[in-house]
């Protein structure tokens, strides 16, 4: 591509990344840019002075006009035009090369081919993975519509990714899949005891009531758990469309979930770090004390909490597991998740809510 030599192929363009889909947002007066030669260039503040008159360049708000300008019938431009058109460039378009075989088949043997990650960052300018991630994000110069295009792309390392370069650092963001029910659940066992007990001695059951009561609060805590899945799944970690086109929001982005869809298969990185949980099971606690008494609450929080570990657990296995018949099914949905629509299929362990908000992925 012309507006990337040869020469930078081994790190970004200092010019920004821009997608043709941001180009063409830009086609108003108040904001209008347009493409030359790959090049974008915010032609606003030119507007009004060009001396064809402003409908000609509104015609090709956010359109390529490299053609346009070098047509002798509409208006040979001079290099002094040229020149002076320099001077607005912002950026580089790269609509960037799909890794992904559109027609690739899923079903629950799958198992990804390795990306040449050499090859993948010469055609596309995102991400190498042969160095650490993390810096390579907050330096990024990538549009949010180029970084949300290149994320959910899936590629394949045969070893798990180097998000920090120091160890000390790399160690917390790898977490093996047993670590989670090790943790887990202990606590878990012990919002339930809580619970019983409290039904005793607060609520005032009697030993033979209070475990039916226990059962039922643990029984909700499991159907709740399913609806904050999916709700998180779909509002918090895919919130594509709302996420600020800034660098910080595009590295929180990154590690809250695009990575994973960056990298699905990575081992390290399939559950999540006991310290990210925590700090989002935090607000669903103190709803839960909000809204019953603590008695009950411990008990919905047990049962929300025993299904997280099922998440977890499942997730690995949907991504590392031969299983039973419905977890190959469910394996399947999610795997299509990841390579072949992201915008829908948000259920892991269940497609309950994907049937009743109309988001399953047929």
């Amino acid at each position: 591509m012309s507006a990337i030599s040869t020469a930078t192929k081994r790190k970004p363009s200092s010019k920004r990344i821009y997608t043709l889909s941001d180009v063409e947002r830009h086609n108003t007066a108040s904001s209008c840019w347009v493409i030359r030669n790959n090049v974008v260039y915010d032609v606003t503040a030119f507007v009004a002075d060009h001396p064809g008159g402003d409908d000609l360049i509104l015609d090709w708000a956010g359109k390529d006009i490299t053609a346009v300008m070098e047509d002798p019938v509409e208006h040979a431009h001079s290099d002094s035009a040229y020149d002076l058109l320099s001077e607005y460039s912002i950026g580089v378009l790269l609509q960037g090369q799909s890794i992904v075989d559109e027609n690739i088949e899923i079903d629950e043997d799958f198992q990804p081919e390795d990306t040449d990650s050499s090859e993948d960052y010469s055609k596309n300018q995102f991400l190498d993975l042969s160095k650490p991630l993390i810096m390579q994000v907050w330096y990024s110069n990538w549009s949010k519509d180029y970084y949300l295009q290149q994320v959910h792309q899936p590629r394949h390392l045969p070893q798990p990714a180097r998000l920090f370069g120091p160890w000390y650092l790399e160690m917390f963001t790898r977490t093996q899949w047993w670590i989670v029910p090790l943790i887990w659940g202990p606590i878990t066992l012990g919002f339930l005891y809580n619970s019983y007990q409290g039904l005793i001695n607060i609520s005032g059951y009697s030993a033979s009531t209070a475990p039916l009561v226990t059962l039922g609060c643990f029984l909700f805590g499991n159907l709740f758990w399913t609806f904050i899945e999916y709700f998180m799944h779909r509002f918090l970690f895919h919130i594509d469309d709302y996420l600020p086109d800034h660098q910080f929001a595009l590295l929180l982005h990154f590690l809250l979930h695009g990575i994973h869809h960056y990298l699905p298969m990575d081992r390290l990185r399939l559950v999540m770090p006991p310290i990210l949980f925590a700090a989002l099971s935090g607000p669903f606690l103190k709803l839960a004390h909000a809204v019953f008494p603590a008695p009950y609450a411990n008990g919905v929080i047990a049962g929300s909490y025993a299904m997280y570990i099922c998440y977890d657990c499942m997730h690995y296995a949907l991504h590392h597991t031969k299983m039973p018949q419905y977890m190959k099914q469910m394996k399947v949905y999610h795997l299509q998740h990841h390579w072949k629509n992201y915008e829908l299929g948000f259920g892991v362990t269940s497609k309950l809510w994907d049937y009743v908000f109309n988001t399953e992925l047929r």
